[in-house]
Parts: structure tokens; C-alpha cells; sequence
């Protein structure tokens, strides 16, 4: 249950100051963690504060400063237990291929594919070398499927896959690595996405069985749980938590979703 005081030791959480990435440090806060909040804006030193924890600046697509910053957090709170790497920007836009500037194809590949890696490699090393560990990645839904973001959904869709291979190249250590890939939340980035008219809520809702969208505190439960010692056996899943929005695809060639 949300709250359940199980996961004692430090958490790092990057992307922690807004979003899914806040929703899990306070998530992991409530559970007894003691949560290293890393992200490139100011406002993860308030989300530090109201749980308890540690801010550090961070940009995740930058190895340098980021090896340098794993080996802060450790020097000032101890061993890295568990890893949540939330960090990550969406494409704006659907844009069609021709339109869409390799600027920002590659700004978002170097935050969500490459800056999860990097934080995979820096802490999960560490790990590694003391024979524990948790990592749970953020991908998304669209990393599962055809969309029109054609730089979003291949980083999605790597994250994935390196949770895979990780998962196996690590196992053995005793470190586990898993992903959620959320689907449709209401997170600060969606709600400006939708105040743009970049993003329908509507037809969100119109492939959902659930009807409705997902709150990030639903994906902190989930990535909670496969942190935790309740999931010692699950290492290299991908849970979706989407209200199911994956397995309604194949239903619009029917004529879509009916009511019961």
C-alpha cells in the first residue's frame, strides 16, 4: 500500500522535481527512503525539502557532470539502493519526419535514451560492485507501439530495450532493472502540451477502457513496487500503466471500445 514503510536506504530519482519523477521521490520518501532529487531545474531543491532529502543539479545527457554528480550523491548519503530514472522530455508536436528539425530529435534522444543510460551506468555500476540493487526506468506506452513522435517513441522504445539487456548483464549481481511505461498522465509537460492544443484528451479517453487518465502517483505505486523487496523475483519487465490503453489497438478495427 501507498505509505508502507519498505524501502529504507537512499533512492535517486532523476527528473524528481516535477512530474512522475516528483510523484515517485515523495512516493518513496512516504515508503522510508531517503531520496537524492536530481534534476536540471531549481524547483527539485523544493520537492527535497518537503520530503526530506537532497537536491543535486543535475543534466543527465552530460557524462562528465554526471559521473561526477553519482559520486556525490554517494559521498553525502551513502549507497545508492534504489534508482529511478524519470528524466526526460516529450516531442512537442507529431510532426511529419521532413519537419521535424534533428535539433530537437536529438535533444530528446540525449535526455531520454542516452540520460537514462547514463544514470543506469553510473549508479548501476555501484551497485554492481556491492551486489544489490533496484532500478526502474520510465519508458511510456508509445515506446511499445507505431506513433508519429519519431524521436520520442524509438528513445521509448530504447529504454525499454536497455532494460532488458541490463537486466540480464546484471542479474547475476543480485541488482534488478525494470521499467514502467505510463501511459497517458496528467503531469505538469501534458497539461502544457494540451493548453498548446498539441495533445486531444478526448481522443485520449475514446481508446482507454478505463475512460479516464492516469495520475503520477498511480506510476510512483507501480515503480514502488518493483523497487521494492516485494518484487525480488521480477527483474527485466516492462509494466504498462496505462488504463489500458495498449490492448485496446486491435480493437478499432472492430469499430473501437463499446460499453458493456
Amino acid at each position: 500500500m501507498p505509505g508502507t514503510r519498505n524501502l529504507s536506504g537512499v533512492a535517486v530519482v532523476t527528473g524528481g522535481a516535477s512530474g512522475i519523477g516528483e510523484a515517485c521521490a515523495r512516493e518513496f520518501a512516504a515508503r522510508g527512503a531517503t531520496v537524492a532529487v536530481l534534476d536540471i531545474s531549481g524547483a527539485g531543491q523544493a520537492v527535497a525539502n518537503e520530503t526530506g532529502g537532497r537536491f543535486f543539479h543535475c543534466d543527465v545527457g552530460d557524462d562528465a557532470a554526471f559521473e561526477a554528480c553519482a559520486a556525490q550523491v554517494e559521498q553525502a548519503l551513502g549507497p545508492v539502493e534504489y534508482l529511478v530514472n524519470s528524466a526526460g522530455i516529450l516531442q512537442k508536436s507529431a510532426m511529419k519526419p521532413r519537419d521535424f528539425p534533428m535539433a530537437a530529435w536529438d535533444d530528446i534522444v540525449r535526455v531520454d535514451q542516452r540520460g537514462t543510460y547514463l544514470s543506469c551506468l553510473y549508479f548501476g555500476e555501484r551497485m554492481v560492485t556491492r551486489g544489490r540493487g533496484s532500478i526502474v526506468n520510465i519508458a511510456s506506452v508509445a515506446g511499445m507501439m507505431s506513433t508519429p513522435l519519431h524521436s520520442y517513441t524509438p528513445a521509448k522504445a530504447a529504454v525499454i530495450a536497455m532494460t532488458q539487456t541490463l537486466a540480464a548483464e546484471w542479474g547475476r549481481s543480485n541488482v534488478r532493472v525494470n521499467a514502467v511505461s505510463p501511459g497517458v498522465t496528467l503531469t505538469p509537460a501534458l497539461k502544457a502540451a494540451l493548453a498548446r492544443g498539441d495533445r486531444d484528451v478526448s481522443t485520449v479517453k475514446t481508446v482507454s477502457p478505463i475512460n479516464r487518465l492516469i495520475e503520477p502517483g498511480e506510476i510512483a505505486t507501480a515503480v514502488a513496487f518493483l523497487a521494492s523487496s516485494e518484487a525480488a523475483a521480477i527483474t527485466g519487465v516492462n509494466l504498462p500503466v496505462d488504463c489500458g490503453w495498449v490492448v485496446s489497438n486491435g480493437w478499432h478495427f472492430y469499430g473501437g471500445l463499446r460499453e458493456p
